[in-house]
């Protein structure tokens, strides 16, 4: 007997008991199904990290900032408030927080290893004024450093030496006095649109500078794109009249800097360890990843526990299926034994029924995670979490699934070898004589 029609005689005696057969199956099935649907979980929410945050420099940069903790902007979620003139600037907000002088900005620059650094201007505009005269505070504006991580509903990003600007897709009707939704307004219809920016001084008295909108931008879960994002060119021109006013000549102050380093991978502790002396915080994009990934890799593992513990109890039943087998074939067995078959063989007929119960409950329960993992992350995605731009919850992982169909298999084979065994022991004598 060669290995096809062991294999074939395998599958053909695993079907003599359908439902045993369907109930030892369909706990793989859910083992496997649980693996599948976690491993693309994983795979699909870690691939969106990476493409949120690739956006945001190389990985030869490292992120300086102030050592104290920085409060987060609150993101733009919610569409545009109208601007009240009577709340005097916003400019004020700036000396709130810690920032970066230019003595940081040389320490940085002095420190061995790193090439060059782009200090990172912070500007709090009052408000933007739409085509039809209408206002609206700006209580937060993008940096344009994290353009590239923009994900856009329509045109472009703004263009570096322009006066161009993008505005969040619930800003949109803001421009359209038909409507108060948003989603019914049409991105590319304020595409060349020209808007004014208020901005105050160091002595409240407010200046506009005009923009060309270039593009509509969808915000992600990181919050960029939940707000007006300026091209460096103008975001410069807000700083400057924001800090201008005074007679005395204010010192540069900076949200943050990217430093370009050498060789990160080799001098990224020696860098760290001299910011921090300096009073000072690197983070690079692995560090950005890095706690995100750990979580969702932590929270994968524990589900895949889960299903783990289902495989398990799966093998018992696929031990008690094929026990059950030898007990009920006594009498084949010896048949088959006094016809020729060695004890060899008799193992692996019955140890290939536990592969083929293993091949049959991974193919289906893996299937079956796919087909609802990428179902379940078009409704999602294209409903409920479709305002989150560029959102993926569920990957197909070929390796991934891969590998959980080897375990499965090796699973059922280690189950079946204690059946298979006492099959291949049995006496041919007392087999035939068995009733």
């Amino acid at each position: 007997m060669n290995v096809v029609d062991l294999t074939l005689t395998a599958f053909a005696n695993t079907l003599r008991s359908k439902l045993r057969t369907a109930l030892t199956v369909l706990a793989i099935v859910i083992g496997a199904f649980t693996l599948a649907l976690t491993t693309g979980l994983g795979a699909g929410i870690n691939q969106y990290v990476d493409d949120m945050v690739a956006g945001f420099g190389e990985e030869d940069q490292i992120y300086v900032m102030p050592g104290g903790d920085m409060e987060a902007g609150q993101a733009a979620t919610s569409g545009p408030q109208e601007y009240d003139p009577d709340a005097g600037g916003s400019s004020e907000q700036m000396w709130g927080q810690q920032m970066l002088s230019e003595e940081d900005i040389e320490t940085i620059e002095s420190i061995d290893g790193i090439t060059n650094v782009d200090p990172i201007v912070f500007v709090t505009a009052d408000y933007l004024e739409t085509p039809d005269g209408d206002q609206y505070a700006l209580n937060e504006l993008g940096l344009p450093a994290d353009a590239g991580a923009m994900e856009l509903a329509a045109g472009e990003r703004p263009d570096r030496d322009a006066m161009e600007i993008t505005v969040p897709e619930t800003w949109l009707a803001a421009f359209d006095d038909s409507t108060e939704a948003y989603e019914d307004v049409d991105p590319n219809s304020v595409l060349g649109e020209t808007v004014e920016i208020g901005i105050s001084n160091m002595l409240g008295e407010q200046s506009t500078l005009e923009a060309e909108i270039v593009g509509v931008s969808e915000q992600a879960i990181s919050g960029i794109g939940g707000a007006p994002m300026p091209s460096q060119a103008l975001n410069q021109e807000l700083y400057d009249i924001q800090t201008s006013g005074l007679e005395v000549e204010q010192e540069e102050a900076y949200i943050q800097a990217v430093a370009d380093v050498e060789n990160l991978a080799e001098n990224e502790a020696e860098i760290k360890a001299a910011l921090q002396e300096e009073g000072l915080a690197g983070m690079t994009l692995e560090d950005l990843l890095g706690v995100i990934q750990g979580i969702i890799d932590t929270v994968t593992w524990v589900l895949s526990g889960f299903a783990l513990i289902a495989l398990l109890a799966a093998s018992f039943g696929i031990v008690n299926t094929l026990l059950m087998s030898v007990q009920e074939r006594t009498r084949e067995i010896g048949l088959m034994k006094a016809l020729g078959m060695s004890s060899g063989k008799v193992f692996g007929l019955f140890s290939m029924e536990a592969v083929v119960i293993g091949v049959m409950g991974s193919i289906i329960g893996a299937g079956a995670g796919v087909i609802v993992g990428l179902v379940g992350n078009a409704w999602l995605t294209g409903g409920p979490l479709s305002n989150v731009a560029g959102l993926v919850l569920y990957a197909v992982d070929p390796l991934g699934l891969l590998g959980i169909c080897a375990l499965i298999i090796v699973i059922a084979f280690l189950a079946g070898t204690l059946p298979a065994s006492r099959a291949a022991k049995k006496d041919p004598i007392e087999a035939l004589r068995y009733e």
